[in-house]
C-alpha cells in the first residue's frame, strides 16, 4: 500500500508539473509600454501583474517603463509593443503623422491637466494669462494648451510669452513664469512638498475650461485588430487590466506599495505614490463599475473637436479621422469575459 501511495503521488506531482509547465509554455506575450516612469499614474496594470490577474488570464505580461527619451508611439510602431498607454491628442496626431493607432480602451474619463499659477502673479482669471509667461509641456502634451489660447484669443509670442517646461516644477519655484501645467496626481503636489502653500496657489484645471481632452488610455496598431487571435488576447488583457485598476482604487496604499517596488530609481515613497493614487482614482469615475476602460464616443468627439480647433492657422490634425481610430470590439469581447 506504501508504494501504490508513493506512486500514485508520484503520478500526481508529475500531472500537476506537466499542467503548470504547459500553463508556462501556453501563456500569451504581452508587451505593453507607458508614457512615464513608474508611478500611480499606471498602478493598475502594476497591480495586476503583482496580484496575478494576468497570470490568471493566461498571460505574460512585460510591461516596460517610459521616460523623456521614449516615445510610446515609436515603440509600438517598430512593434516593439503590443498596446501602449497615451493621450489622445498624441495618439491622433500620430495617426495622421501615418501611425495607425486606434484606442481600445479608455482608463482615464478625466482630465488631469491644470495650470498652477502663483496668486502673486496677479492672475485671477484666464483673462489675466495676457501678458503672462506660461510653463508648457510639449511632446503631444501641448495640444489642448494651445486650443485654450487660441479660444481665449491669446496668440503666442505677442499676447503670452511661451516657456517649453521640462517635466518638473522648477520654472514655478524659480519666479520664470507665472504659471505652470502641473497634473493634480503629481505635479502640483510637487509644489506643495516644496514649500508652497495651497493659498498661494491658483488653479485651472482643463476639465473646468472646457479644454480637457482624452488622457491616459490604451491603444494598439489598427492592422492588429484584424486578427482574432489577438483582439481575443488583448480582451484578456483588458479584463486583467481592469480587474488591476479596480483593486487599485480600493486599495491606494497597497497600490502605491507595489508600484514604488517597481521604481528602480528610489525616488518614490510610499506616502507620495498613496495620494498620487487617490487623486488619480478622481479620473476613472467608471472604476468598480461595468463601464470601466469603456470609450464614451462623444468624449472621443470633442477631443477631436478640440484638436481641429486648436492653434488657428495650424490645427494639430487637419481631418476628422471619424471613428477610425476607436474600436469596442476588444472592450466588448473583455466584457463577455466578466
Amino acid at each position: 500500500m506504501i508504494k501504490r501511495s508513493a506512486f500514485r503521488r508520484g503520478l500526481l506531482l508529475a500531472a500537476m508539473s506537466a499542467t503548470l509547465a504547459f500553463q508556462t509554455f501556453a501563456a500569451e506575450k504581452v508587451t505593453l509600454q507607458l508614457k512615464w516612469v513608474p508611478q500611480a499614474q499606471f498602478a493598475g496594470y502594476y497591480v495586476a501583474q503583482a496580484k496575478g490577474f494576468y497570470q490568471k488570464e493566461g498571460l505574460d505580461v512585460t510591461i516596460k517603463p517610459g521616460g523623456t527619451d521614449i516615445s510610446p508611439v515609436q515603440v509600438i510602431a517598430g512593434k516593439s509593443a503590443d498596446v501602449i498607454v497615451d493621450w489622445l491628442p498624441d495618439a491622433l496626431a500620430s495617426r495622421e503623422a501615418g501611425v495607425p493607432l486606434v484606442n481600445i480602451a479608455q482608463v482615464y474619463d478625466r482630465s488631469g491637466m491644470m495650470l498652477t499659477c502663483k496668486k502673486a502673479s496677479g492672475i485671477k482669471t484666464p483673462a489675466d494669462f495676457k501678458g503672462k509667461t506660461l510653463g508648457v509641456w510639449f511632446g503631444g502634451n501641448e495640444y489642448p494648451f494651445f486650443n485654450w489660447m487660441n479660444k481665449l484669443g491669446l496668440k503666442p509670442g505677442k499676447d503670452i510669452t511661451i516657456l517649453k517646461q521640462g517635466f518638473n516644477v522648477d520654472p514655478l519655484l524659480q519666479d520664470q513664469a507665472a504659471c505652470i501645467s502641473t497634473m493634480n496626481y503629481n505635479e502640483y503636489w510637487q509644489l506643495i512638498d516644496a514649500g508652497l502653500k495651497k493659498d498661494e496657489l491658483i488653479n485651472f484645471p482643463y476639465e473646468d475650461e472646457g479644454v480637457s481632452t482624452l488622457e491616459d488610455g490604451l491603444y494598439v496598431r489598427g492592422p492588429d485588430l484584424k486578427d482574432p487571435a489577438f483582439v481575443s488576447k488583448m480582451a484578456k488583457f483588458l479584463k486583467a487590466s481592469f480587474e488591476g485598476w479596480n483593486y487599485a482604487v480600493k486599495h491606494p496604499e497597497e497600490a502605491a506599495k507595489i508600484v514604488v517596488a517597481e521604481d528602480a530609481s528610489g525616488a518614490s515613497t510610499v506616502e507620495g505614490q498613496t495620494r498620487q493614487m487617490e487623486n488619480v482614482a478622481k479620473l476613472i469615475t467608471n472604476a468598480n463599475t461595468p463601464k470601466i476602460g469603456w470609450l464614451d464616443p462623444a468624449a472621443y468627439h470633442r477631443t477631436i473637436d478640440v484638436l481641429l480647433h486648436s492653434g488657428g492657422d495650424t490645427p494639430v490634425i487637419k481631418k476628422d479621422p471619424g471613428d477610425a481610430a476607436m474600436s469596442h470590439a476588444v472592450w466588448d469581447a473583455a466584457a463577455k469575459l466578466q
